[in-house]
């Protein structure tokens, strides 16, 4: 039986897991949105919740705290100068996870976690329409290669087709 075992493992051991879950924490304050599986934000759910009410005491030792998870005096900064401000009325439940479907790839279920109070600034609403403002984590760690047979048909059919 599973009593008591609240933590979600991931199939990682812990240091990995532990990394993984400082990253993703660092997304999420930096973009505010970031698109990962299902597991992976529900596992970063209750890490970034705790970080928001570590910010909200606002004094010099949950700023060290927070430092030593993160490892990003940048991200701490607005964590602390704009993420917790902007929930400062709220109890908890600061993150919200919306289901997207399953990824082309593999089927695995994807998830946007995002801040429930989001500060959106002005330049962000004009540079980018809500799609592309969505940071997929999950491609950014792997890249996608052309296959080599492509690409040596599409060179071999280039030169046929510039000289008719």
């Amino acid at each position: 039986m599973r009593h008591r075992s609240k933590i979600t493992k991931l199939k990682r051991n812990a240091s990995h897991r532990k990394a993984l879950l400082s990253n993703l924490a660092c997304s999420l304050i930096q973009h505010g949105r970031i698109k990962t599986t299902l597991g992976k934000a529900k596992a970063l759910r209750p890490v970034a919740e705790k970080l928001v009410t570590l910010a909200k005491r606002d004094d010099l030792h949950s700023r060290r705290l927070a430092i030593a998870f993160l490892h990003q005096k940048e991200t701490v900064k607005k964590l602390f100068s704009e993420v917790a401000p902007a929930s400062k009325d709220r109890q908890g439940g600061y993150c919200r996870i919306t289901k997207l479907g399953a990824r082309m790839s593999d089927s695995a279920p994807m998830a946007v976690i995002e801040w429930v109070d989001r500060v959106e600034t002005t330049e962000e609403i004009a540079a980018a329409p809500a799609a592309e403002a969505v940071v997929d984590v999950a491609t950014e760690e792997t890249p996608v290669k052309k296959p080599a047979k492509k690409a040596a048909k599409k060179a071999a059919a280039e030169p046929e087709a510039a000289a008719e």
